[in-house]
């Protein structure tokens, strides 16, 4: 389901905590060889895991730590930016290469990302709400719809 723009926005910390957090986190998952930073999705929390996207002007794989959670043998995320405007540089990647790498705290698969759409799209938007009471408000700080992507495995 979608968000009109007159939904109330929830707080957002500013941009450069955002961008530090995603930072520190990737780190410490590097540094400490990937003991630290990924989790298993609950049905009331969402997972952490990896994706690796080939760069669209590089070739060159691309990491990033995104939120996820399971839809039978799928992982559904969201294109989200940390909520600010612009598309985040891996859907962008995974759209013009939309075979990708996703790493869970015991295993890497080989995924195909695509954006869900129509009904599929409200269904999976609906679980997201579930799992983040304050999606709506943060969607509404994007002016364009956010994408909910779904990784289908090879």
């Amino acid at each position: 389901m979608t968000t009109s723009k007159s939904e109330s926005k929830s707080f957002l910390p500013p941009r450069w905590v955002i961008t530090t957090a995603w930072r520190i986190h990737r780190g410490l998952y590097r540094f400490s060889g990937g003991k630290f930073g990924l989790r298993h999705a609950k049905p009331d929390q969402y997972g952490l895991a990896q994706l690796t996207t080939t760069g669209r002007k590089s070739g060159e794989p691309r990491s990033v730590m995104i939120g996820f959670f399971e839809d039978d043998a799928n992982y559904v995320t969201m294109a989200m930016n940390g909520w600010a405007e612009p598309e985040p540089a891996w859907w962008l990647n995974l759209q013009a290469e939309p075979n990708a790498t996703l790493t869970l705290p015991d295993q890497v698969l080989e995924v195909t990302g695509r954006a869900a759409t129509g009904d599929e799209r409200d269904r999976l938007w609906e679980r997201w709400r579930q799992l983040d009471k304050a999606l709506d408000g943060w969607a509404a700080r994007r002016p364009n719809e956010t994408a909910v992507v779904v990784l289908t495995v090879n």
